[in-house]
């Protein structure tokens, strides 16, 4: 799918099927230990729930997969920058890696908007890496966004 690993490669698959859904198309995957515990893309829609962002879908799979709140040594990683909930979430559970593809100015919280793990009332900061899989992520977004207000190629 254009993505430079692996695992953004499966993120970028939950985000085509979001949009299949008719869902913003972000997608995310835990992994630990080089597998995918845990998958998500966005279900807000579906489900009626603000909360079912892919990060806190695919946060919850792993926590019940592996039968505890905290993934300590879990990586995440998303299609796109994610938002002051998805990072407070990421911080809570003490997610080790967050890679992230492209970079959300307006929603995001990890280097736009309020750096959430920056400031001082945060009790974990995960290692960041953005920009994996980036226009592929951007991509599927543009496209998707395109499509709503019925632009053409």
């Amino acid at each position: 799918m254009g993505g430079t690993n692996r695992f953004m490669d499966e993120a970028l698959i939950e985000a085509q099927q979001a949009a299949e859904r008719n869902e913003v198309p972000i997608g995310a995957v835990v992994v630990l230990d080089g597998t995918i515990v845990g998958r998500g893309g966005n279900r807000t829609r579906e489900m009626h729930d603000v909360t079912a962002h892919a990060e806190i879908l695919a946060i919850r799979m792993a926590c019940e997969a592996l039968g505890q709140e905290r993934l300590s040594g879990a990586d995440l990683y998303v299609t796109l920058e994610p938002c002051t909930m998805c990072a407070a979430a990421i911080s809570f559970a003490r997610i080790r890696r967050l890679y992230y593809g492209a970079n959300d100015i307006k929603g995001g919280a990890v280097e736009s908007g309020v750096r959430f793990f920056n400031q001082s009332t945060c009790h974990h900061q995960p290692d960041v890496y953005s920009g994996i899989g980036e226009t592929a992520a951007a991509d599927i977004l543009v496209e998707f966004f395109k499509g709503k207000r019925g632009d053409t190629i």
